[in-house]
């Protein structure tokens, strides 16, 4: 008799309290100020957001030189640098500051730090938005370590003035691995106050962890520039799935995939709506997985309030 098909459906997944902050940031600012509305890089890391918002008349930019003077532009959740603000001024753009709270804490862990004259460990990807937006808060104090490698080559001025932050978004696991390397090389390192890796990313690999051992199969939903969702891939086969890949969406399912495997795993990055992940559900369903089975590991309730700038706009509108 052949085995029963099996999903098992990580909870928490998808939108953590940052990215649905800043995806209601940007489309309440659709509906006050119309369109076209720029937005820095991309307001979060998921193609199918990003589509649907240049569908309703969002301009997504890399930089803000090819943005109107005048204009209204949103920042992303990721965060920018204070360069950025400065440019924005000097372009007399409006602005509108969606940047994750989390993010907004690293951001002032960073020029604390550096204005009580400690040398900061960045402990996060190259490259990444939140990355230079962390940096360019002090960017003579932050020195970037992206894993445990680069910790033991790492060569400082002050051994005795040191202190690590860490990209929100990170594996849990693989930044201690980091932390531990710096700690045997620069014993008098201290640490930030509170853990920099965001609630909701530790969430979702916990709940990917507790789930993963059950499973021959782990499919993880998100795109390929989600720090987060990579991580959730890494996670899920450290923790035991046999095998794991992220898609962007159902229509990169292989039937190979799932093609002698009784259990399979989902879950989705912190910036993923649930829709995407039903038509995952409903294509394996369609595979012959029919019973769908929750594993959660807590309840989220946290929410964000709007930016104070867009609050203030919109507050003023319905006064009128």
């Amino acid at each position: 008799m052949a085995s029963e098909k099996k999903v098992l459906l990580a909870a928490p997944r998808g939108y953590c309290a940052g990215v649905d902050r800043a995806i209601l940031t940007v489309e309440k600012s659709l509906d006050l100020y119309g369109a076209p509305l720029y937005v820095r890089k991309e307001i979060v890391h998921n193609r199918h957001v990003v589509q649907s918002l240049e569908d309703r008349g969002v301009i997504f930019v890399d930089e803000l030189d090819v943005v109107p003077e005048g204009s209204t532009v949103v920042f992303s959740a990721h965060g920018v640098a204070p360069s950025v603000h400065e440019e924005a001024a000097q372009r007399s753009l409006k602005t509108i500051d969606a940047t994750c709270p989390l993010v907004t804490k690293v951001h002032a862990e960073a020029r604390r730090f550096s204005n009580d004259g400690l040398d900061i460990i960045l402990i996060g990807h190259e490259g990444h938005e939140e990355v230079e937006g962390t940096m360019g808060e002090a960017p003579k104090s932050i020195t970037l370590v992206q894993n445990p490698e680069e910790a033991r080559n790492l060569e400082v001025e002050n051994p005795d003035k040191l202190i690590w932050l860490s990209q929100t978004t990170l594996s849990v696991d693989e930044t201690i691995q980091t932390v531990n390397v710096l700690k045997e090389r620069f014993p008098e390192m201290a640490s930030p106050p509170s853990d920099d890796i965001c609630y909701a990313t530790q969430n979702r690999q916990t709940a990917v962890k507790v789930m993963a051992p059950n499973c021959e199969l782990v499919i993880v939903v998100g795109s390929g520039n989600s720090s987060n969702s990579v991580r959730l891939v890494e996670v899920a086969l450290d923790a035991g799935a046999q095998a794991s890949y992220r898609v962007d969406s159902f229509r990169e399912l292989q039937s190979e995939w799932v093609e002698g495997v009784s259990t399979i795993g989902v879950t989705s990055g912190a910036s993923v709506p649930e829709l995407l992940v039903q038509e995952v559900i409903e294509w394996l369903a369609e595979q012959g997985f029919n019973d769908c089975e929750e594993v959660i590991t807590t309840e989220e309730t946290l929410m964000f309030a709007l930016p104070p700038e867009l609050r203030r706009d919109i507050k003023a509108a319905t006064s009128q």
